[in-house]
């Protein structure tokens, strides 16, 4: 009995060591395999070319439209400054040059609200513009009551010496009566007529038949008011004024 139970014991020891050993053996036999076959693709020309990441193609297709951009954009710049040339900003004469410099800094004010990155940044950003609307419309309400002033003075002073076109003039100014730009005489086919003499008849054959209309096919037969009524058509008296 004692020597059964120590082959049993040797038996069942053993068989974990012969599982072991096989492992170890299909593990070194496929790292080989693996090897070898990387091996093998390495000697052989790659049937497939290494393709290019999306996010670089797209990087380097961006730039190329963008320095393509930048060409035709400057092509287009200098020969509009060239032919063109830059538009001339005229100004209304009331405001002074004081008045134009407040303008210039709410607008620097205004573009570092749009730049602001923080909340307290914004808000700080805010207050300085707010500051600097009340100045700026405080400086062109003044520069406006300067203006009229100097008219005013101008105006009486043409006034006393007789300059009649003058004071005509400053007096438009004042009442904004800008007189409206003409418009084009056209004839019945809507034609425009730019001699002055075909002009003139245009005219004449336009109020002859606006205003030199036929009698009416019906005329209405208003009945006269027997008696006039009671009203008081003499001159006013101080009573009437008063009210």
């Amino acid at each position: 009995m004692n020597t059964t139970t120590n082959t049993t014991i040797t038996t069942a020891t053993a068989t974990p060591t012969t599982t072991t050993t096989n492992t170890t053996t299909t593990t070194t036999t496929t790292t080989t395999n693996t090897t070898t076959t990387t091996t093998n693709n390495n000697n052989n020309e790659p049937k497939f070319k290494t393709l290019t990441p999306l996010g670089i193609y797209q990087k380097k297709r961006g730039t190329t439209m963008d320095r393509n951009w930048k060409g035709i954009k400057g092509a287009i710049t200098s020969t509009c400054h060239d032919v063109l040339g830059h538009k001339k900003h005229h100004h209304n004469e009331c405001i002074t040059v004081d008045t134009l410099d407040k303008i210039q800094e709410r607008r620097n004010r205004e573009a570092a609200i749009n730049t602001s990155r923080t909340r307290s940044e914004k808000a700080k950003s805010q207050a300085e513009y707010t500051e600097v609307n009340k100045q700026v419309n405080r400086s062109i309400r003044t520069d406006k009551r300067k203006y009229v002033e100097y008219l005013a003075m101008t105006a009486e002073k043409a006034a006393s010496e007789g300059s009649m076109r003058e004071l005509c003039d400053i007096t438009k100014k004042l009442s904004g009566n800008h007189r409206k730009s003409e418009q084009p005489v056209k004839s019945k086919e809507g034609e425009v007529i730019t001699n002055i003499e075909e002009q003139r008849n245009r005219w004449v054959e336009h109020f002859k038949e606006l205003l030199n209309r036929p009698a009416p096919l019906n005329p209405t037969n208003s009945e006269l008011a027997l008696t006039d009524l009671p009203i008081d058509v003499g001159p006013p008296t101080i009573k009437e004024i008063s009210m």
